[in-house]
Protein backbone atom coordinates (compact mmCIF):
# COMPACT_ATOMS: atom_id res chain seq x y z
CA UNK A 1 0.00 0.00 0.00
CA UNK A 2 1.48 3.50 -0.90
CA UNK A 3 1.63 5.85 1.37
CA UNK A 4 -0.51 7.83 -0.19
CA UNK A 5 -3.22 5.35 -0.26
CA UNK A 6 -2.88 4.80 3.32
CA UNK A 7 -3.51 8.42 4.12
CA UNK A 8 -6.98 8.64 2.13
CA UNK A 9 -8.97 6.50 4.57
CA UNK A 10 -8.62 4.52 7.34
CA UNK A 11 -6.13 1.20 8.07
CA UNK A 12 -8.31 -2.10 7.51
CA UNK A 13 -6.75 -2.99 11.12
CA UNK A 14 -8.84 -0.11 12.72
CA UNK A 15 -12.45 -1.73 11.81
CA UNK A 16 -11.10 -5.18 13.03
CA UNK A 17 -9.88 -3.69 16.46
CA UNK A 18 -13.74 -2.24 15.75
CA UNK A 19 -15.78 -4.94 15.56
CA UNK A 20 -13.21 -6.69 18.41
CA UNK A 21 -14.07 -4.13 20.77
CA UNK A 22 -17.84 -4.18 19.65
CA UNK A 23 -18.43 -7.83 20.84
CA UNK A 24 -16.32 -7.36 23.90
CA UNK A 25 -18.39 -4.60 24.83
CA UNK A 26 -21.64 -6.17 24.23
CA UNK A 27 -20.24 -8.72 26.66
CA UNK A 28 -19.28 -6.62 29.54
CA UNK A 29 -22.58 -3.99 29.23
CA UNK A 30 -24.91 -7.05 28.25
CA UNK A 31 -23.75 -8.59 31.75
CA UNK A 32 -23.85 -5.09 33.42
CA UNK A 33 -27.06 -4.14 32.49
CA UNK A 34 -28.58 -7.11 34.53
CA UNK A 35 -26.03 -7.14 37.12
CA UNK A 36 -27.80 -5.08 39.67
CA UNK A 37 -31.37 -6.28 39.19
CA UNK A 38 -29.86 -9.58 39.59
CA UNK A 39 -28.16 -9.27 42.46
CA UNK A 40 -31.26 -8.05 44.28
CA UNK A 41 -33.97 -9.76 42.79
CA UNK A 42 -32.46 -13.06 42.13
CA UNK A 43 -29.58 -13.11 45.08
CA UNK A 44 -31.91 -10.57 46.74
CA UNK A 45 -29.08 -8.65 48.48
CA UNK A 46 -30.26 -5.20 49.66
CA UNK A 47 -29.20 -2.42 47.60
CA UNK A 48 -26.50 -0.73 49.64
CA UNK A 49 -24.26 -4.01 49.93
CA UNK A 50 -25.32 -4.49 46.03
CA UNK A 51 -24.19 -0.92 45.23
CA UNK A 52 -20.96 -1.74 47.46
CA UNK A 53 -20.52 -4.73 45.12
CA UNK A 54 -21.04 -2.92 41.75
CA UNK A 55 -18.82 -0.10 42.70
CA UNK A 56 -15.72 -2.76 43.79
CA UNK A 57 -16.38 -4.74 40.71
CA UNK A 58 -16.27 -2.15 38.18
CA UNK A 59 -13.53 -0.08 40.09
CA UNK A 60 -11.28 -3.60 39.57
CA UNK A 61 -12.23 -4.14 36.05
CA UNK A 62 -11.10 -0.37 35.62
CA UNK A 63 -7.59 -0.74 37.54
CA UNK A 64 -6.44 -4.10 36.81
CA UNK A 65 -5.74 -2.45 33.02
CA UNK A 66 -2.58 -1.56 35.05
CA UNK A 67 -1.73 -5.07 35.24
CA UNK A 68 -2.29 -6.08 31.83
CA UNK A 69 -0.26 -2.69 30.79
CA UNK A 70 2.75 -3.39 31.98
CA UNK A 71 2.96 -7.40 31.06
CA UNK A 72 2.03 -6.27 27.58
CA UNK A 73 4.71 -3.77 27.83
CA UNK A 74 7.42 -5.69 29.47
CA UNK A 75 6.61 -9.60 28.38
CA UNK A 76 3.65 -10.30 26.11
CA UNK A 77 2.98 -7.64 23.52
CA UNK A 78 -0.86 -6.38 22.95
CA UNK A 79 -1.92 -9.26 20.97
CA UNK A 80 -1.42 -12.21 23.06
CA UNK A 81 -2.76 -10.11 26.34
CA UNK A 82 -5.99 -9.60 24.27
CA UNK A 83 -6.32 -12.99 23.14
CA UNK A 84 -6.31 -14.75 27.05
CA UNK A 85 -7.36 -11.55 28.33
CA UNK A 86 -10.40 -12.56 26.11
CA UNK A 87 -10.64 -16.09 27.26
CA UNK A 88 -10.47 -15.28 30.42
CA UNK A 89 -13.65 -12.66 30.31
CA UNK A 90 -15.32 -15.21 28.53
CA UNK A 91 -15.15 -17.58 31.14
CA UNK A 92 -16.43 -15.34 33.76
CA UNK A 93 -19.26 -14.80 32.11
CA UNK A 94 -20.32 -18.79 31.73
CA UNK A 95 -19.44 -18.61 35.24
CA UNK A 96 -21.97 -15.87 35.88
CA UNK A 97 -24.48 -18.05 33.86
CA UNK A 98 -23.70 -21.01 35.90
CA UNK A 99 -24.47 -19.02 39.07
CA UNK A 100 -28.04 -17.99 37.53
CA UNK A 101 -28.90 -21.49 37.10
CA UNK A 102 -28.63 -21.91 40.42
CA UNK A 103 -29.81 -19.16 41.88
CA UNK A 104 -32.15 -20.79 43.68
CA UNK A 105 -29.41 -22.21 46.39
CA UNK A 106 -27.78 -19.01 47.05
CA UNK A 107 -24.72 -19.68 48.57
CA UNK A 108 -23.67 -22.04 45.28
CA UNK A 109 -24.81 -18.73 43.45
CA UNK A 110 -22.78 -16.03 45.10
CA UNK A 111 -19.40 -18.76 45.16
CA UNK A 112 -20.04 -18.90 41.05
CA UNK A 113 -20.28 -14.99 41.21
CA UNK A 114 -17.72 -14.03 42.34
CA UNK A 115 -15.85 -16.41 40.81
CA UNK A 116 -17.45 -15.08 37.32
CA UNK A 117 -16.44 -11.32 38.62
CA UNK A 118 -13.37 -12.41 39.42
CA UNK A 119 -12.38 -13.74 35.39
CA UNK A 120 -13.89 -10.63 34.33
CA UNK A 121 -12.05 -8.19 36.19
CA UNK A 122 -8.74 -10.34 35.53
CA UNK A 123 -9.33 -10.32 31.61
CA UNK A 124 -10.41 -7.31 31.14
CA UNK A 125 -7.20 -5.63 32.13
CA UNK A 126 -5.15 -7.98 29.81
CA UNK A 127 -7.99 -6.80 27.45
CA UNK A 128 -8.67 -2.88 27.57
CA UNK A 129 -5.66 -1.13 27.40
CA UNK A 130 -3.78 -3.22 24.61
CA UNK A 131 -6.59 -2.80 21.85
CA UNK A 132 -6.55 0.94 22.76
CA UNK A 133 -3.32 1.19 22.57
CA UNK A 134 -3.07 -0.85 19.13
CA UNK A 135 -5.56 1.68 18.04
CA UNK A 136 -2.96 4.35 18.12
CA UNK A 137 0.36 2.30 16.84
CA UNK A 138 -1.53 1.50 13.11
CA UNK A 139 -0.79 5.12 11.98
CA UNK A 140 2.70 7.36 12.07
CA UNK A 141 3.18 9.22 15.53
CA UNK A 142 2.47 12.44 13.73
CA UNK A 143 -0.81 11.05 11.54
CA UNK A 144 -3.25 13.35 11.89
CA UNK A 145 -6.26 10.73 10.84
CA UNK A 146 -5.83 9.79 14.81
CA UNK A 147 -8.56 11.45 16.73
CA UNK A 148 -10.58 10.32 14.07
CA UNK A 149 -9.23 6.77 14.26
CA UNK A 150 -10.26 6.73 18.05
CA UNK A 151 -13.79 8.30 17.25
CA UNK A 152 -14.59 5.57 14.79
CA UNK A 153 -13.11 3.36 17.14
CA UNK A 154 -15.04 4.43 20.52
CA UNK A 155 -18.14 4.16 17.88
CA UNK A 156 -17.46 0.58 17.86
CA UNK A 157 -17.37 0.16 21.93
CA UNK A 158 -20.84 2.27 22.05
CA UNK A 159 -22.62 0.10 19.43
CA UNK A 160 -21.69 -3.27 21.18
CA UNK A 161 -22.91 -1.11 24.84
CA UNK A 162 -26.50 -0.53 22.55
CA UNK A 163 -27.16 -3.85 21.19
CA UNK A 164 -26.10 -5.62 24.76
CA UNK A 165 -28.30 -4.23 26.88
CA UNK A 166 -31.30 -4.43 24.48
CA UNK A 167 -30.87 -7.88 23.98
CA UNK A 168 -29.79 -9.50 27.55
CA UNK A 169 -32.27 -7.30 28.65
CA UNK A 170 -34.93 -8.73 25.95
CA UNK A 171 -33.89 -12.85 27.41
CA UNK A 172 -32.91 -12.08 30.83
CA UNK A 173 -34.73 -8.91 32.52
CA UNK A 174 -38.08 -10.52 32.12
CA UNK A 175 -39.46 -10.35 35.36
CA UNK A 176 -38.88 -14.28 35.85
CA UNK A 177 -35.38 -14.87 37.89
CA UNK A 178 -34.81 -18.39 36.42
CA UNK A 179 -34.12 -16.03 32.89
CA UNK A 180 -31.24 -14.18 33.50
CA UNK A 181 -28.68 -16.86 33.02
CA UNK A 182 -30.25 -16.07 29.12
CA UNK A 183 -28.81 -13.01 29.36
CA UNK A 184 -25.24 -14.00 31.04
CA UNK A 185 -24.54 -16.80 28.35
CA UNK A 186 -25.69 -14.49 25.50
CA UNK A 187 -23.11 -11.85 27.32
CA UNK A 188 -20.52 -14.73 26.94
CA UNK A 189 -20.88 -15.64 23.69
CA UNK A 190 -20.23 -12.71 22.62
CA UNK A 191 -17.21 -12.54 23.80
CA UNK A 192 -16.35 -15.64 22.05
CA UNK A 193 -16.80 -13.84 19.34
CA UNK A 194 -14.43 -11.03 19.43
CA UNK A 195 -11.44 -13.36 20.37
CA UNK A 196 -12.17 -15.20 17.40
CA UNK A 197 -12.88 -12.50 15.19
CA UNK A 198 -9.51 -11.43 16.14
CA UNK A 199 -7.38 -14.29 16.26
CA UNK A 200 -8.16 -15.24 12.37
CA UNK A 201 -7.95 -11.87 11.03
CA UNK A 202 -4.81 -9.89 13.12
CA UNK A 203 -2.22 -11.76 10.96
CA UNK A 204 -3.47 -10.06 7.95
CA UNK A 205 -4.31 -6.35 9.41
CA UNK A 206 -2.96 -5.13 12.22
CA UNK A 207 0.06 -3.99 11.11
CA UNK A 208 2.04 -0.25 10.40
CA UNK A 209 1.65 2.18 7.32
CA UNK A 210 5.39 0.23 6.19
CA UNK A 211 3.59 -3.12 6.54
CA UNK A 212 5.21 -4.42 10.00
CA UNK A 213 3.33 -6.18 12.42
CA UNK A 214 2.14 -4.42 15.59
CA UNK A 215 1.13 -5.99 18.72
CA UNK A 216 3.88 -8.54 18.77
CA UNK A 217 5.88 -9.82 22.16
CA UNK A 218 8.88 -7.93 23.12
CA UNK A 219 11.69 -9.91 22.28
CA UNK A 220 14.45 -7.59 24.24
CA UNK A 221 14.28 -4.20 25.32
CA UNK A 222 17.51 -3.80 23.42
CA UNK A 223 16.16 -4.76 20.62
CA UNK A 224 13.64 -1.87 21.02
CA UNK A 225 16.25 0.59 22.22
CA UNK A 226 17.36 0.02 18.18
CA UNK A 227 13.56 1.28 16.88
CA UNK A 228 13.12 4.03 19.62
CA UNK A 229 15.55 5.87 21.09
CA UNK A 230 13.04 9.06 22.17
CA UNK A 231 16.36 11.45 22.76
CA UNK A 232 17.42 9.82 25.24
CA UNK A 233 21.24 10.07 24.61
CA UNK A 234 22.97 6.49 25.13
CA UNK A 235 20.93 5.23 27.82
CA UNK A 236 19.21 1.74 26.59
CA UNK A 237 15.60 1.12 27.33
CA UNK A 238 16.59 -2.00 29.39
CA UNK A 239 18.36 0.82 32.15
CA UNK A 240 15.09 3.01 31.36
CA UNK A 241 12.77 0.37 32.48
CA UNK A 242 15.05 -1.28 35.04
CA UNK A 243 13.62 0.21 38.44
CA UNK A 244 15.74 0.53 41.46
CA UNK A 245 14.98 -1.47 44.60
CA UNK A 246 15.24 1.69 46.55
CA UNK A 247 12.28 3.15 44.08
CA UNK A 248 9.90 -0.03 44.11
CA UNK A 249 10.62 -0.45 48.26
CA UNK A 250 8.93 3.33 48.40
CA UNK A 251 6.78 2.78 46.18
CA UNK A 252 5.19 -0.59 48.35
CA UNK A 253 5.78 1.77 51.71
CA UNK A 254 3.51 4.54 50.14
CA UNK A 255 0.56 1.75 49.19
CA UNK A 256 0.87 0.05 52.41
CA UNK A 257 0.10 3.27 54.17
CA UNK A 258 -2.50 4.72 52.09
CA UNK A 259 -3.64 1.37 52.00
CA UNK A 260 -3.88 1.33 55.97
CA UNK A 261 -5.00 5.38 56.07
CA UNK A 262 -7.48 4.66 53.66
CA UNK A 263 -9.05 1.48 55.90
CA UNK A 264 -9.88 4.19 58.95
CA UNK A 265 -13.50 4.42 59.41
CA UNK A 266 -13.55 7.55 58.46
CA UNK A 267 -17.57 7.63 59.98
CA UNK A 268 -16.38 7.84 63.42
CA UNK A 269 -15.02 10.81 62.47
CA UNK A 270 -17.25 12.60 59.75
CA UNK A 271 -20.86 10.87 61.47
CA UNK A 272 -21.48 10.66 57.49
CA UNK A 273 -24.03 8.04 56.76
CA UNK A 274 -21.61 7.11 53.99
CA UNK A 275 -18.15 7.99 53.84
CA UNK A 276 -15.46 7.79 50.84
CA UNK A 277 -13.34 5.54 53.23
CA UNK A 278 -14.72 2.82 55.20
CA UNK A 279 -13.23 0.17 57.13
CA UNK A 280 -15.20 -2.47 55.87
CA UNK A 281 -14.12 -1.76 52.59
CA UNK A 282 -10.45 -3.36 51.85
CA UNK A 283 -11.15 -3.16 47.76
CA UNK A 284 -11.94 0.43 47.87
CA UNK A 285 -8.59 1.22 50.16
CA UNK A 286 -6.74 -0.51 47.88
CA UNK A 287 -8.13 0.93 44.63
CA UNK A 288 -7.37 4.46 45.65
CA UNK A 289 -4.17 3.70 47.53
CA UNK A 290 -2.47 2.29 43.93
CA UNK A 291 -4.57 5.33 42.20
CA UNK A 292 -2.43 7.72 43.95
CA UNK A 293 1.03 5.15 44.21
CA UNK A 294 1.34 4.48 40.54
CA UNK A 295 0.93 7.63 39.02
CA UNK A 296 4.15 8.79 41.05
CA UNK A 297 5.80 5.25 40.31
CA UNK A 298 6.02 6.39 36.41
CA UNK A 299 6.53 10.15 37.23
CA UNK A 300 9.58 9.84 39.32
CA UNK A 301 11.01 7.18 36.24
CA UNK A 302 15.07 8.44 36.01
CA UNK A 303 14.86 7.72 32.00
CA UNK A 304 12.24 10.60 30.92
CA UNK A 305 12.47 13.70 29.56
CA UNK A 306 11.57 17.12 31.10
CA UNK A 307 9.08 16.98 28.00
CA UNK A 308 7.84 13.92 28.63
CA UNK A 309 7.54 14.41 32.18
CA UNK A 310 5.33 17.60 31.64
CA UNK A 311 3.25 15.70 28.78
CA UNK A 312 2.44 12.93 31.35
CA UNK A 313 1.35 15.68 34.31
CA UNK A 314 -1.13 15.93 31.78
CA UNK A 315 -2.58 12.99 31.51
CA UNK A 316 -2.36 12.50 35.12
CA UNK A 317 -4.41 16.07 35.91
CA UNK A 318 -6.66 14.56 33.17
CA UNK A 319 -7.49 11.53 34.33
CA UNK A 320 -8.06 12.78 38.02
CA UNK A 321 -10.96 15.38 36.38
CA UNK A 322 -12.24 12.43 34.98
CA UNK A 323 -12.85 10.62 37.78
CA UNK A 324 -15.97 13.10 38.57
CA UNK A 325 -17.41 12.51 35.23
CA UNK A 326 -17.43 8.89 35.44
CA UNK A 327 -18.32 9.16 38.98
CA UNK A 328 -21.86 10.78 37.66
CA UNK A 329 -21.89 9.09 34.80
CA UNK A 330 -22.09 5.22 36.23
CA UNK A 331 -24.41 6.00 37.96
CA UNK A 332 -26.70 4.41 34.58
CA UNK A 333 -25.56 0.86 36.07
CA UNK A 334 -26.72 1.23 39.97
CA UNK A 335 -29.02 4.22 41.25
CA UNK A 336 -29.96 5.42 37.51
CA UNK A 337 -31.22 1.52 37.29
CA UNK A 338 -33.14 1.33 40.60
CA UNK A 339 -34.72 5.17 39.30
CA UNK A 340 -35.82 3.23 36.04
CA UNK A 341 -37.36 0.19 37.64
CA UNK A 342 -38.99 1.80 40.55
CA UNK A 343 -40.25 5.50 39.44
CA UNK A 344 -39.63 5.83 36.14
CA UNK A 345 -43.28 4.62 33.88
CA UNK A 346 -41.83 2.33 31.21
CA UNK A 347 -45.21 1.57 29.51
CA UNK A 348 -45.44 2.03 25.97
CA UNK A 349 -48.58 1.49 24.28
CA UNK A 350 -49.25 -0.87 26.92
CA UNK A 351 -45.92 -2.49 26.21
CA UNK A 352 -43.43 -2.35 29.80
CA UNK A 353 -39.76 -1.63 28.50
CA UNK A 354 -37.59 -2.94 31.12
CA UNK A 355 -35.61 -1.42 33.00
CA UNK A 356 -32.36 -2.73 32.16
CA UNK A 357 -33.09 -1.21 28.24
CA UNK A 358 -32.62 2.11 29.24
CA UNK A 359 -28.60 1.34 29.61
CA UNK A 360 -28.70 1.22 25.84
CA UNK A 361 -30.22 4.65 25.08
CA UNK A 362 -26.95 6.19 25.81
CA UNK A 363 -24.89 4.41 23.31
CA UNK A 364 -27.06 4.77 21.32
CA UNK A 365 -27.21 8.36 21.22
CA UNK A 366 -23.03 7.32 21.18
CA UNK A 367 -23.45 6.13 17.62
CA UNK A 368 -25.52 8.62 16.25
CA UNK A 369 -24.26 11.87 17.36
CA UNK A 370 -20.54 10.68 17.63
CA UNK A 371 -20.21 11.82 13.91
CA UNK A 372 -21.81 15.06 13.98
CA UNK A 373 -19.28 15.74 17.08
CA UNK A 374 -16.36 14.74 14.54
CA UNK A 375 -17.35 17.25 12.40
CA UNK A 376 -18.05 19.92 14.66
CA UNK A 377 -14.75 19.85 15.98
CA UNK A 378 -13.37 19.38 12.32
CA UNK A 379 -15.48 22.63 11.60
CA UNK A 380 -14.36 24.77 14.41
CA UNK A 381 -10.59 23.85 13.79
CA UNK A 382 -11.10 25.61 10.02
CA UNK A 383 -12.01 28.32 11.56
CA UNK A 384 -9.04 28.27 14.27
CA UNK A 385 -11.92 27.83 16.70
CA UNK A 386 -11.69 24.40 18.46
CA UNK A 387 -11.35 23.81 21.87
CA UNK A 388 -8.27 22.31 23.19
CA UNK A 389 -8.49 18.47 24.50
CA UNK A 390 -8.88 19.97 28.65
CA UNK A 391 -11.25 22.63 27.17
CA UNK A 392 -13.40 19.84 25.78
CA UNK A 393 -13.41 18.10 28.61
CA UNK A 394 -14.72 20.84 30.66
CA UNK A 395 -17.35 20.72 28.27
CA UNK A 396 -18.13 17.49 28.84
CA UNK A 397 -18.07 17.97 32.63
CA UNK A 398 -20.73 21.06 32.28
CA UNK A 399 -22.87 18.94 29.93
CA UNK A 400 -23.18 16.37 33.18
CA UNK A 401 -24.08 18.56 35.56
CA UNK A 402 -26.89 20.05 33.43
CA UNK A 403 -28.33 16.70 32.44
CA UNK A 404 -28.36 15.47 36.12
CA UNK A 405 -30.28 19.49 37.10
CA UNK A 406 -32.58 18.22 34.33
CA UNK A 407 -33.84 15.18 36.04
CA UNK A 408 -33.71 16.86 39.62
CA UNK A 409 -36.36 19.30 38.06
CA UNK A 410 -38.34 16.40 36.92
CA UNK A 411 -38.34 14.83 40.21
CA UNK A 412 -38.63 17.78 42.40
CA UNK A 413 -41.55 17.08 44.71
CA UNK A 414 -42.29 13.40 43.71
CA UNK A 415 -42.68 11.25 46.52
CA UNK A 416 -41.74 7.76 46.37
CA UNK A 417 -45.14 6.21 45.04
CA UNK A 418 -44.93 8.73 41.95
CA UNK A 419 -43.77 7.53 38.63
CA UNK A 420 -42.18 9.98 36.14
CA UNK A 421 -42.06 10.44 32.32
CA UNK A 422 -39.09 8.60 31.07
CA UNK A 423 -38.20 11.72 28.78
CA UNK A 424 -36.60 12.85 32.17
CA UNK A 425 -34.18 10.02 32.13
CA UNK A 426 -34.37 10.01 27.78
CA UNK A 427 -32.92 13.47 28.30
CA UNK A 428 -30.27 12.81 31.53
CA UNK A 429 -29.27 10.24 29.14
CA UNK A 430 -29.25 12.78 26.19
CA UNK A 431 -26.58 15.07 27.73
CA UNK A 432 -24.12 12.65 29.38
CA UNK A 433 -24.12 11.27 25.92
CA UNK A 434 -23.00 14.68 24.60
CA UNK A 435 -20.52 15.04 27.64
CA UNK A 436 -19.11 12.06 26.92
CA UNK A 437 -18.23 12.78 23.42
CA UNK A 438 -16.80 16.02 24.36
CA UNK A 439 -14.54 14.11 27.41
CA UNK A 440 -13.81 10.13 26.28
CA UNK A 441 -12.60 9.45 22.83
CA UNK A 442 -10.73 12.99 23.13
CA UNK A 443 -8.78 11.15 26.21
CA UNK A 444 -7.67 7.77 24.78
CA UNK A 445 -6.38 9.82 21.86
CA UNK A 446 -4.41 12.51 23.98
CA UNK A 447 -3.15 9.84 25.92
CA UNK A 448 -2.07 8.03 23.32
CA UNK A 449 -0.41 11.24 21.95
CA UNK A 450 1.30 12.04 24.79
CA UNK A 451 2.95 9.05 26.20
CA UNK A 452 6.00 7.55 25.43
CA UNK A 453 6.13 4.72 23.48
CA UNK A 454 8.01 2.81 25.87
CA UNK A 455 5.15 3.49 28.40
CA UNK A 456 2.43 3.40 26.25
CA UNK A 457 0.16 0.48 27.00
CA UNK A 458 0.77 1.47 31.17
CA UNK A 459 -0.09 4.60 30.56
CA UNK A 460 -2.94 3.36 28.83
CA UNK A 461 -3.67 1.64 32.03
CA UNK A 462 -3.09 4.91 34.25
CA UNK A 463 -5.91 6.78 32.18
CA UNK A 464 -8.30 3.74 32.96
CA UNK A 465 -7.19 3.65 36.73
CA UNK A 466 -8.92 6.53 37.06
CA UNK A 467 -11.94 4.92 35.98
CA UNK A 468 -11.36 2.57 38.60
CA UNK A 469 -11.22 5.01 41.18
CA UNK A 470 -14.36 6.81 39.40
CA UNK A 471 -16.34 3.62 39.10
CA UNK A 472 -16.06 2.36 42.88
CA UNK A 473 -16.57 6.57 44.09
CA UNK A 474 -19.59 5.56 42.25
CA UNK A 475 -20.84 2.84 43.77
CA UNK A 476 -20.38 4.51 46.88
CA UNK A 477 -22.34 7.23 46.14
CA UNK A 478 -25.18 4.78 44.99
CA UNK A 479 -25.49 3.89 48.54
CA UNK A 480 -26.50 7.80 48.94
CA UNK A 481 -29.76 6.58 46.53
CA UNK A 482 -33.07 7.76 48.70
CA UNK A 483 -35.13 4.50 50.46
CA UNK A 484 -37.85 4.18 52.85
CA UNK A 485 -37.54 7.60 54.14
CA UNK A 486 -34.08 6.89 55.62
CA UNK A 487 -31.79 10.28 55.69
CA UNK A 488 -28.53 10.03 53.97
CA UNK A 489 -25.26 12.46 54.21
CA UNK A 490 -21.82 12.18 52.47
CA UNK A 491 -19.28 15.13 53.45
CA UNK A 492 -21.95 17.21 55.31
CA UNK A 493 -24.67 17.29 52.56
CA UNK A 494 -27.91 15.42 53.57
CA UNK A 495 -29.87 13.64 51.11
CA UNK A 496 -33.75 12.85 51.67
CA UNK A 497 -35.05 13.23 48.70
CA UNK A 498 -34.07 11.96 45.03
CA UNK A 499 -34.13 15.82 44.69
CA UNK A 500 -31.39 16.03 46.75
CA UNK A 501 -29.74 12.85 45.28
CA UNK A 502 -29.53 14.37 41.30
CA UNK A 503 -28.54 17.85 43.02
CA UNK A 504 -25.31 16.31 44.66
CA UNK A 505 -23.70 15.68 41.14
CA UNK A 506 -24.70 18.45 39.96
CA UNK A 507 -22.64 20.90 42.27
CA UNK A 508 -19.54 18.13 41.96
CA UNK A 509 -19.43 17.85 38.44
CA UNK A 510 -20.15 21.98 37.76
CA UNK A 511 -17.07 22.62 40.40
CA UNK A 512 -14.99 20.28 38.55
CA UNK A 513 -16.29 21.63 35.44
CA UNK A 514 -15.15 25.64 35.93
CA UNK A 515 -11.85 24.22 37.89
CA UNK A 516 -10.76 22.20 34.90
CA UNK A 517 -11.64 25.21 32.15
CA UNK A 518 -9.90 27.26 33.82
CA UNK A 519 -6.45 24.93 34.16
CA UNK A 520 -7.00 24.52 30.61
CA UNK A 521 -4.73 27.05 29.02
CA UNK A 522 -1.84 25.99 31.09
CA UNK A 523 -2.51 22.28 30.74
CA UNK A 524 -2.46 23.44 27.08
CA UNK A 525 1.26 24.77 27.41
CA UNK A 526 2.37 21.49 29.08
CA UNK A 527 1.05 19.50 25.93
CA UNK A 528 3.57 21.38 24.05
CA UNK A 529 1.66 21.81 20.92
CA UNK A 530 0.00 18.61 21.09
CA UNK A 531 -4.04 19.51 21.28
Amino acid sequence: MSSIQSKQGHPKGLYLLFVTEMWERFSYYGMRALFMLYITKALLFDKGFAAQIYGSYTGLVYLTPLLGGYIADRYWGNRRSIFWGGIIMALGQFLMFASAINYQDIETAKYLMFLGLGGLILGNGLFKPNISTMVGHLYEPNDSRKDAAFTIFYMGINLGAALAPLWCGFVGDTGNPADFKWGFLSAGTGMLLSVTVFQILKNKYLCTPEGQQIGLSPSSYKQAATQVTEKHNEKSVVLELQNSKSRIYFSLAGFIALFLIFSINFDAFTNASISLFSGADWIGSAIFAVSLVMPIFIIVDKSLTKVERSRIFVIYIISFFVIFFWAAFEQAGASLTFFADEQTDRNIFGWVMPASAFQSFNAIFVVSLAPLFAMLWTALGKRGMEPSSPAKQSIGLFLLAVGYLVIAIGVRGVDANTKVSMLWLTSLYLLHTMGELCLSPIGLSIVNKLSPLRFSSLLMGVWFMSNAAANKFAGILSGLYPENGISKSFAGYEITTLYDFFIFFVIMSGIASVVLFVLSKWLEKLMGGIR
